[in-house]
């Protein structure tokens, strides 16, 4: 037997072993840092919220972990479906909304293909793409973070398999208007997938706003990707859904991992669905809140674009680094992504005066000129 000694970098990798290039090149999804027991949590945009109890009841008494889930999670496709007047074929459900980004991508694109998007945008995007074999196609977002819908449609060619639309755009916060959303469907080929990801569709209080589900049955090359782990607080048991044309889902199945969602995650999943007027309640109450924080920040002369998911968006630029620090010690752990912004997830009440407290020291430091510094 051969001994191998350990490697002081728990991620090394032997010289020998052969790896693709784009994989290497790509970083490894970074999880929103931890929070100290005196510092709010306020980096992953999760729901702040305990699950309700009904919730809670329903997965314990489902039981039986030393059985496999049903692979297609029919119970919920089901339930999915009569709620939106489509059949169960037309409902993909995975473990989260990224794992059905990846299956959706894997399905249309490979070497050689274009995968278009706006950026910044979700950090699993570029990664997402490269494990396809794809290459990626960012197109800037305008100044004040908001997709550039007509510089995506334009960056469309003959090379493109996927474009994707992501409104509230994480991390900025911003929404794409159903005008600008039709506009573009209008300028992209019918046989490009377009999936328009709504993760943190349910606290949209922007009238504007597009909204995906009515225009499934007007554009055939539409999939829209939701997620039960924003404001449904089941972040921690990973479950989404997708709906949209079945041969296209069925594309989606066939690039997915068996099994992947367990079968609490769907007993929670239908549940919270029977119980979404509570559950509703609290996505109110924070999308109040967020508009306060927002409202706040504003006051302070922040720059901030118009929040419509749970998080508002800080774009900090080269100070960062500094600003995060800054939030750190001061009990607020955010999500920085180093050289661009801080995106800030909306939490407990007690967080909004302590975070307001710290962002308006803050940003009097910043010099008059400053991105994130409103002038005025």
């Amino acid at each position: 037997m051969t001994f191998i000694p350990p490697s002081d970098d728990e991620h090394a990798v032997a010289p020998t072993v052969k790896l693709r290039p784009e994989i290497l090149a790509s970083p490894p999804y970074r999880q929103g840092k931890p929070a100290s027991p005196d510092a709010f949590k306020l980096s992953s945009n999760e729901n702040p919220y305990p699950p309700l109890s009904g919730v809670l009841e329903a997965v314990t008494a489902a039981g039986a972990f030393n059985r496999y889930p049903d692979a297609s999670a029919l119970a919920l496709r089901e339930v999915l479906a009569a709620r939106h007047g489509v059949s169960a074929e037309q409902i993909h459900v995975g473990s989260g909304s990224v794992a059905l980004l990846s299956q959706f991508i894997d399905a249309a694109a490979g070497p050689g293909d274009t995968v278009v998007y706006a950026w910044r945008s979700f950090e699993a995007y570029p990664s997402l793409v490269a494990v396809s074999g794809a290459t990626s196609i960012q197109v800037p977002n305008r100044a004040d973070g908001s997709h550039d819908m007509e510089a995506l449609a334009a960056a469309v060619d003959g090379t493109t398999r996927v474009v994707i639309v992501c409104s509230p755009n994480n991390p900025t916060s911003t929404t794409v208007s159903a005008a600008e959303f039709e506009t573009f469907m209008a300028a992209v080929p019918g046989d490009v997938l377009v999936l328009l990801d709504e993760a943190y569709t349910e606290f949209v209080t922007d009238p504007d706003a597009v909204r995906g589900l009515p225009l499934l049955a007007r554009y055939p090359n539409l999939v829209v990707l939701r997620t039960f782990s924003k404001a449904y607080g089941l972040a921690g048991l990973r479950v989404g859904w997708a709906i949209g044309p079945a041969a296209i889902l069925d594309a989606a199945r066939a690039a997915a991992i068996p099994l992947s969602v367990t079968e609490p995650a769907q007993v929670a999943a239908i549940a919270s669905l029977k119980l979404e007027d509570q559950l509703f309640e609290r996505v109110a109450t924070l999308a109040a809140r967020r508009d306060r924080l927002s409202a706040g920040l504003l006051d302070q002369s922040w720059n901030v674009p118009k929040a419509q998911g749970n998080f508002v968006w800080l774009a900090t630029g080269d100070s960062t680094d500094a600003v995060n620090e800054a939030l750190l010690g001061g009990g607020i752990v955010a999500r920085a992504f180093s050289g661009s912004g801080i995106r800030v997830s909306v939490g407990e009440e007690e967080s909004v005066e302590k975070l307001l407290s710290i962002t308006g020291r803050i940003v009097e430091s910043l010099p008059a000129g400053h991105p994130a510094r409103r002038l005025g």
